[in-house]
């Protein structure tokens, strides 16, 4: 299994490096890809963090699941990137998009949630066109899963790995990093 965490300038640290961190864990390649046009992806905290690869690089052919942090600013400049809106159109027909805070927006934005089941940062929620709001931490409707924010980071990771690893997997790293929740 394959999956593309993208990173744009201003994207929320936390909510894509736990991401990458548990998923990681579980086996799952996990590639952290710069639309940025750089290396260097500057995070919405102004941590500089290295990217795997230009997201222009990438085959999304052998990829199973795209995922998307949030950030204020790290939303708005992946809204802006062909890359990403193209990936995101792409894969909401038969592999996995996943968003977090206020990210799932740029899906909404694209029509993806339309009738959906979704969840967002409640800041978001009035650019939640066409979504079912669920309000809960983390919201799964077929093969699209959407974060409420920061403090769901590890839900949504669970969920992420429950997908492309199975529950034995995510039990194994709930106990192996002492998640208690």
């Amino acid at each position: 299994m394959k999956a593309v965490v993208f990173l744009a300038d201003g994207f929320e640290e936390c909510e894509a490096l736990i991401t990458v961190d548990i998923l990681r864990r579980a086996g799952i390649e996990t590639v952290m890809a710069s639309v940025s046009g750089r290396d260097e992806v500057e995070s919405s905290r102004s941590i500089w963090i290295r990217a795997d690869v230009p997201a222009s690089d990438i085959d999304f052919s052998s990829v199973d699941m795209i995922i998307l942090p949030g950030g204020r600013l790290g939303t708005e400049n992946m809204a802006a990137s062909d890359i990403v809106t193209e990936q995101c159109r792409a894969f909401s027909e038969d592999r996995y998009v996943a968003a977090i805070c206020a990210a799932p927006s740029i899906l909404a934005g694209l029509g993806l949630l339309e009738g959906r089941k979704a969840t967002c940062h409640p800041d978001f929620e009035p650019a939640m066109k066409g979504a079912v709001l669920t309000y809960e931490s983390v919201a799964r409707d077929g093969n699209i899963i959407t974060g409420q924010g920061l403090g769901a980071t590890f839900d949504f990771a669970f969920e992420l790995t429950k997908i492309l690893a199975g529950d034995g997997k995510v039990s194994q790293i709930r106990n192996a990093i002492c998640y208690r929740h």
